[in-house]
């Protein structure tokens, strides 16, 4: 199978034009079925609305009970109708503070029911939902709902502090506070002071319920969110998501999963962990509700993601490659630590498996036995009941995504979309294993266009394997960014393609592979380019390695890279050549450092960089780039300049001890 059997090329390329400066592009791609596309109608109103009329009595949205001792006990449901009621309370209750339709209304917290529910209010009566990050930057929250001019603010209690911190900077139509959770004088307090209304949800409920409105409903093109993006730099950009987009996001879902035979219904689950602030995980929860099935909310603890999992039994699991990592990091390690027997037994059954699913078989009948005898446990870990694992976000590791594909005894898919396309965009075929380390073919409402870049030698217009800037065409694309039409009309062209800023190849297997990012690209010395982000895709290949980050400028001649170990494997090493200490012990040794140099320079070879694109020096780190920190973006994408701040003294000393 090929390109052409999975894509369609609806176009001729276009030639480049050089005295305009405007580079050639592929022709345009769309999914194979794409001539029978799904109807987009309605809105994330009618969408939720029908199905609560159609599944009342159905297990809506829960969260875990507390046991006596504190720990956390069963999940405990609302109906379909119970959610109706109390989203017609809440969006009552806005109508009762003035939020009259068009209203920008913030929402600051963590997953949950409530969160939920006055997004669904919102839809409600017309007003756009704007979520509220305390990650993007330490004057995040106070810009945002000034940006946005937010009349009224949801949030948990636990953001209190963020936002009482931020008050004193707002100068916007801010006048309602409402809350959900435990009590905090002190925080209330301050709401008051500076003469803000302050409701508990519970009190805005009895409010609205007190004074009922009628439903305001939106149109297709009127706008449901403004989503503040993550950037490395400068101020977030808003991006304005109409109800079209939204919905039309969820129609590219339910039209993949058809065409893939996944089929989900009542009383299937969700798992909801990734954060509702983000697009990803608003266009999954959006389509579980279409389906009339339940969502289950977090603890919002990474230690206990597990045990919430294990208690709800989710029939679909989305992730991101940092809890994939995680996954296979913790279940790679326990066989290696396993006796001589499990490691022989769990060899061979992976090999076997692995064998069949290259052949072609599909994932259930590659190895019945094998997934019975070894995988089956595995697969446990996700509660048992999975249908499918999808990855999303960020490009997932070649050798992790094999992983889950052999052992989660279900289909492992990974797809790739931006807040400005409503995440679904592309998506890998079902059982079809060599679109593996590709994000798959274009969604059915989804078209594809590559555009060269000279600088680069990404030639979109080759008949093997086009290259170029991934451009994207699509009912779910934004409508721009807020009070932002310069930035605008930066990435989004007058026949409607969305420029990406990522570097696409599209395979011989008709699925898309990120291999590269535009806008990070910088020149060393000798005038060589140097495309970062492929570098460091190709570096996280190697075995020893959790994260890297890549370093170099015009005024040198080689690169440098901070290394964060993978500190099982580095150990496991530093043990059978006799060295010995914490975690920082061994990161600080020299022999250690020689040797993790030794294998990013052997694996930079095996991927055929070229002599200047090697890693001349390093630094290991123990403790990894995080969002804590500022280094990484809440979609765990490297923060460059605020990592160069952090590591300059290591950066410069690297370069010094080279000259």
């Amino acid at each position: 199978m090929g390109i052409k059997d999975h894509c369609l090329a609806i176009s001729a390329p276009s030639p480049g034009d050089v005295q305009s400066g405007k580079p050639s592009r592929s022709p345009i791609f769309r999914h194979v079925q794409s001539q029978e596309l799904p109807e987009v109608k309605g809105t994330l109103y009618d969408m939720f609305f029908s199905s609560v009329a159609r599944n009342p009595d159905n297990e809506c949205l829960g969260w875990r009970t507390k046991n006596a001792d504190g720990s956390a006990g069963e999940f405990q449901f609302l109906s379909y109708a119970q959610v109706a009621e109390q989203v017609s309370q809440i969006a009552s209750g806005m109508a009762a503070i003035g939020a009259t339709p068009q209203k920008k209304i913030g929402i600051f917290g963590p997953n949950s029911p409530s969160w939920m529910m006055t997004m669904q209010a919102c839809n409600r009566m017309s007003n756009q939902c704007v979520p509220l990050y305390d990650s993007l930057g330490e004057n995040a929250v106070e810009y945002i709902v000034d940006h946005a001019e937010c009349t009224c603010v949801f949030l948990s209690s636990d953001k209190f502090p963020s936002l009482v911190k931020a008050l004193d900077k707002i100068t916007g139509p801010l006048k309602t506070i409402v809350y959900w959770g435990t009590s905090n004088p002190g925080a209330h307090q301050a709401v008051k002071d500076k003469g803000l209304a302050l409701y508990s949800i519970e009190e805005f409920r009895k409010l609205g319920a007190e004074k009922p409105a009628e439903p305001v409903p939106p149109s297709p093109d009127d706008l449901s969110t403004i989503m503040y993006t993550s950037g490395t730099t400068g101020d977030p950009k808003g991006v304005m998501l109409s109800h079209r987009a939204i919905v039309g996001a969820v129609t590219n879902a339910a039209t993949y999963l058809k065409r893939n035979n996944l089929e989900f219904s009542p009383p299937d689950r969700l798992l909801s962990y990734l954060p509702l602030a983000h697009i990803f995980d608003r266009v999954c929860e959006e389509w579980f509700l279409s389906l009339g099935c339940a969502i289950g909310y977090w603890q919002g603890d990474v230690g206990k993601l597990v045990d919430d999992i294990a208690a709800l039994k989710p029939a679909m699991f989305f992730g991101v490659p940092r809890v994939f990592d995680r996954i296979y990091s913790r279940i790679d390690s326990q066989i290696k630590n396993g006796g001589f027997l499990t490691r022989a037994l769990f060899s061979y059954g992976y090999q076997r498996k692995l064998y069949y699913m290259r052949q072609g078989y599909k994932q259930h009948e590659a190895s019945p036995f094998i997934d019975r005898l070894i995988f089956s446990k595995i697969a446990a870990r996700l509660g048992g009941k999975v249908k499918a694992v999808v990855s999303g976000g960020a490009p997932l590791a070649p050798h992790v995504e094999e992983f889950l594909r052999v052992t989660m005894c279900a289909p492992v898919a990974q797809g790739y979309g931006l807040t400005e396309t409503c995440a679904v965009s592309f998506v890998t075929s079902v059982d079809f294993f060599d679109q593996s380390a590709t994000v798959g073919p274009p969604c059915p409402l989804t078209e594809l266009q590559l555009e060269s870049v000279p600088e680069l030698n990404y030639d979109a217009t080759s008949e093997e394997e086009p290259k170029g800037e991934i451009l994207i065409r699509s009912v779910s694309n934004f409508s721009g960014y807020f009070k932002a039409q310069d930035k605008t009309d930066e990435v989004l062209d007058k026949d409607g393609f969305f420029h990406t800023g990522d570097i696409g190849c599209l395979t011989k297997s008709g699925g898309l592979q990120i291999i590269d990012r535009k806008k990070n690209i910088f020149k060393l010395g000798q005038g060589e380019y140097v495309a970062v982000e492929k570098l460091e895709l190709a570096y996280k290949k190697c075995p020893v390695v959790d994260q890297v980050w890549v370093y170099g400028n015009s005024f040198k001649n080689t690169l440098v890279a901070v290394v964060v170990p993978n500190m099982h494997a580095l150990k496991s090493w530093a043990e059978s050549n006799g060295i010995s200490g914490d975690d920082k012990a061994i990161c600080a040794n020299p022999k250690v450092k020689e040797y993790v140099q030794k294998e990013l320079v052997a694996t930079g070879k095996a991927e055929r960089l070229k002599g200047f694109e090697i890693i001349k020096n390093i630094h290991l780190d123990t403790e990894p780039f995080s969002i804590e920190d500022d280094t990484l973006t809440p979609t765990f994408k490297l923060k460059r300049p605020q990592l160069l701040k952090k590591y300059k003294q290591q950066v410069d000393a690297m370069y010094k001890a080279m000259e």
